[in-house]
């Protein structure tokens, strides 16, 4: 009895990460903090597969205006990235792109990036 009530601690130790695991993001493009020319979209690259039903994105001005963008779609044959069209020619100037998640296993996760867009 006891060797397997520590065989069951064991298991649930080694697969914890993977019950507690969320969609971070891990590249984007424009990449944060850098200056580019203006973008046509945005891409977003997580860790885990996203339920795209779930998926917000709103890009904004450094004024706090939004900038129209398109509809939200994973990128072929690959459940962790997405694309969001930009609807609109970007102005030069600061960007800001929040974004809200929620990865196939369940859990939420948000955050937010910013960008330039060169004259």
């Amino acid at each position: 009895m006891k060797t397997s009530t520590l065989a069951l601690a064991a298991a649930c130790c080694l697969y914890s990460g993977a019950a507690f695991a969320h969609a971070h993001l891990r590249a984007e493009t424009p990449a944060a903090d850098t200056s580019a020319q203006a973008p046509t979209r945005l891409t977003l690259s997580f860790s885990e597969g996203l339920e795209l039903s779930l998926f917000a994105v709103v890009l904004k001005t450094s004024e706090g205006a939004a900038v129209a963008t398109g509809d939200v779609a994973l990128e072929p044959r690959n459940d962790k990235t997405l694309v969001v069209p930009v609807a609109t020619k970007l102005s030069p100037g600061a960007y800001t792109a929040e974004w809200h998640a929620l990865s196939k296993d369940g859990h939420s996760t948000h955050g937010t990036y910013q960008f330039k867009v060169l004259p």
